[in-house]
């Protein structure tokens, strides 16, 4: 568990991290900087409901710890991997709020993520736990989702198209992953042989 930092405003920024690449650390740092955030809090999924993992959870927190290194910007949680059952958002905004009880939450998605939050469990509390902001590509600001309660606002970052389902069939085919990835996630998932590397 981490200290209460006092009224803080902390951006969260949960998902699979199956693997952490470049575009999540590139979108994480210019909404740090946009939203004068003191810290953004990238959370690994335990037990995604919404889509399965290749990397194990404890892998993933591993992989997500390389990516942001010494960045003094970012840290890495375990409050997802460390809860049983299937992760929800509700629960991680939760958890992070009792942790930082004075903290102002900044729960941080991209525009594929905001069609289908309507679905997440218990989607009607997520407003009453934390600000929703959804980056977007330059000129491009998708509809507000359809949820009572909950408006998200949006801000413009440079468009990065990387993808981990990409990054995972590049590394199963042999492919370079370089300039994707940071290079000590490469070498880790060249280390452990992830997503079908046999070398």
């Amino acid at each position: 568990m981490t200290a209460d930092i006092g009224h803080a405003r902390i951006g969260v920024l949960g998902g699979s991290f199956d693997p952490p690449h470049l575009a999540h650390l590139m979108v994480a740092g210019e909404l740090h900087s946009a939203l004068g955030l003191d810290e953004v809090v990238f959370v690994p999924a335990g037990d995604p409901w919404q889509k399965s993992t290749s990397a194990s959870a404890e892998q993933r927190y591993d992989m997500v710890r390389l990516a942001i290194d010494e960045d003094v910007r970012f840290r890495a949680s375990r409050i997802d991997i460390d809860r049983e059952g299937p992760t929800y958002m509700v629960d991680t905004l939760a958890d992070l709020h009792a942790e930082n009880p004075h903290a102002e939450l900044f729960c941080l998605i991209g525009s594929d993520i905001l069609a289908g939050i309507h679905t997440w469990h218990e989607a009607e509390r997520l407003a009453e736990l934390a600000t929703f902001v959804c980056a977007v590509r330059p000129g491009f600001t998708p509809n507000q989702p359809a949820l009572t309660g909950l408006a998200v606002d949006f801000v413009e970052v440079p468009l990065m198209e990387i993808s981990s389902s990409d990054i995972r069939q590049r590394v199963s085919e042999g492919e370079s992953i370089r300039y994707l990835v940071p290079d000590a996630v490469a070498d880790y998932i060249a280390t452990h042989e992830l997503y079908g590397r046999t070398s």
